[in-house]
């Protein structure tokens, strides 16, 4: 892990500096989270950031996200059709050997520089099984188109039901939370609510809440085929108050198409009309995905002042009630063991007369058997101690880990519950292991430093001060080794693993 985060910096130090110090506040904010539990010895923060710009492109089936994804690549990627014509999550990059090759999806989910590693687990916590069947739900595309520089963008199959709505729900749900842009396209031809209710549901319903609801752009697509009855308001009017049935009355809605695939417009005016309204949302649609990559940049310092602020206000109260909860219940069994003991002594001793020749003279006058016996008692009571503490402590962590709702940290979580259970730790303690004032100034001087981060974002973009010239913003090259990105080897084209990871089997694409 440290070679990667090395790799990384090396990769940012060219790429953006302000970037290079985020990698080492997150180094300080793992070495809090190990102290804490919350990440296992060979774990980091900065490798669940993706660092390269994510554009998501979601929706429900023909509504033209392939065909979109060409037009904006200028290059025929994706296969196109009414009807569904891909049932996987295709991950696509860039690659400079001028053809495109189709990989598996185990070459995502084995790969930590992608942001599907280890996404199997996930899967798999939903639909047991089906996290070994990742070629089922993933694959990985290679193209040659400039556009994708520095870009790694995201195509979806629809969202009607099907065997496998519940995972893909899971990945969807991953996508939405890593994405740095996410493009929602629905189906100009079928505006109504029902034909699109899944995405509605599921899409918008859960997302007008988040606290990035902005990185979300809604695009009603096909628009042209409102020309011959030439009431594009009415449709458009239309989808609006079904988004906002579902909650949704504010953020950024367009009506484009494809000119390549686009319904005949015999008049004049009405065709520069539609064209006029498509070519600005056009244009609008792909300014926001060229600024990807600063919006990454204040993303993942966001990242940063969030995990910050989660460690203290959710984990640490989290662990704390867990300790009172595990004590609790581990001082009412520890007297119930106590109790019955003593009834089974006591019954022994009345109904057989076996604690008759008891008394204080006879044990002193035979220590060494009085030593022994007590030593016993001692160990049966240790044992029945130790064993209560343990099972206590599972039963307390998966009720306390049900009441978390984010899954992706609840492996964390348990580590952290787990830590606070070890034998040598009393269960009267009332901090969690690597918890003190100590740690909660260095997370609030981690805090402030985001803020920091993000000034000098603000100096490097928007050049408030209005000294010097303003930073032009450029797509990274993907010609370094990353540890989280992919790479490209020099004067090939050939993608390589980080350091010196072995190169993933490939395929031609059929066809």
């Amino acid at each position: 892990m440290n070679e990667r985060l090395r790799q990384l910096e090396r990769h940012l130090k060219q790429e953006n500096p302000v970037l290079l110090e985020v990698v080492g506040s997150f180094r300080e904010l793992d070495r809090i989270s190990r102290s804490l539990g919350f990440l296992g010895k060979n774990e980091s923060l900065a490798a669940r950031v993706p660092w390269w710009p994510l554009i998501a492109v979601l929706g429900t089936y023909s509504s033209g996200k392939s065909t979109f994804i060409n037009s904006y690549l200028d290059y025929p990627l994706q296969s196109t059709g009414n009807q569904a014509v891909d049932d996987k999550f295709t991950v696509m990059c860039f690659s400079g050997e001028g053809m495109v090759r189709t990989l598996p999806g185990l070459s995502l989910d084995a790969d930590p520089r992608f942001p599907f590693y280890q996404i199997g687990e996930s899967i798999d916590e939903v639909a047991t099984g089906e996290g070994g069947r990742i070629d089922a739900y993933l694959q990985l595309k290679t193209c040659p188109s400039e556009k994708l520089r520095g870009k790694i963008l995201i195509d979806s199959p629809g969202f009607d039901a099907d065997a496998q709505r519940t995972s893909t729900l899971r990945i969807t749900d991953h996508i939405i939370h890593l994405s740095d842009l996410v493009l929602v396209f629905f189906d100009a031809r079928h505006p109504e609510a029902g034909s699109m209710h899944d995405t509605l549901e599921h899409l918008v319903g859960s997302t007008i809440s988040r606290h990035d609801s902005s990185k979300f752009l809604y695009v009603l697509n096909q628009i042209d085929t409102t020309a011959r009855e030439d009431n594009p308001e009415q449709v458009f009017a239309a989808w609006q108050r079904a988004l906002a049935q579902h909650g949704l009355t504010a953020g950024r809605c367009y009506s484009i198409y494809d000119t390549g695939a686009a319904v005949p417009i015999d008049d004049p005016q009405k065709r520069s009309r539609f064209e006029g309204k498509r070519d600005a949302d056009l244009a609008a649609i792909y300014q926001r995905i060229d600024e990807v990559g600063v919006e990454r940049a204040y993303r993942i310092v966001g990242m940063l002042e969030h995990t910050a602020r989660m460690l203290e206000d959710d984990l640490v109260p989290r662990v704390q009630g867990f300790m009172q909860r595990w004590r609790q219940r581990v001082l009412w069994l520890d007297g119930l063991m106590l109790a019955l003991l003593a009834a089974v002594v006591l019954g022994l001793g009345v109904g057989t007369d076996l604690l008759a020749g008891v008394s204080l003279s006879a044990m002193q006058s035979d220590p060494v058997t009085t030593g022994i016996v007590a030593a016993v008692v001692l160990v049966l009571l240790g044992y029945g101690h130790f064993r209560i503490r343990n099972w206590a402590a599972g039963q307390v962590i998966r009720k306390t880990l049900a009441e978390i709702p984010e899954t992706s940290r609840h492996a964390g979580y348990a580590r952290a519950f787990r830590r606070n259970t070890q034998w040598w730790r009393t269960i009267f303690a009332k901090n969690p292991l690597g918890w003190s004032g100590r740690t909660a100034r260095k997370l609030e001087r981690l805090v402030g430093v985001a803020d920091i981060y993000v000034q000098k974002l603000n100096d490097r973009y928007a050049n408030p001060s209005g000294k010097g010239a303003a930073v032009e913003t450029t797509a990274p090259e993907p010609g370094d080794t990353s540890a989280f990105a992919p790479a490209q080897t020099a004067g090939t084209g050939e993608s390589v693993a980080a350091g010196d990871a072995p190169e993933p089997a490939r395929e031609k694409e059929a066809g």
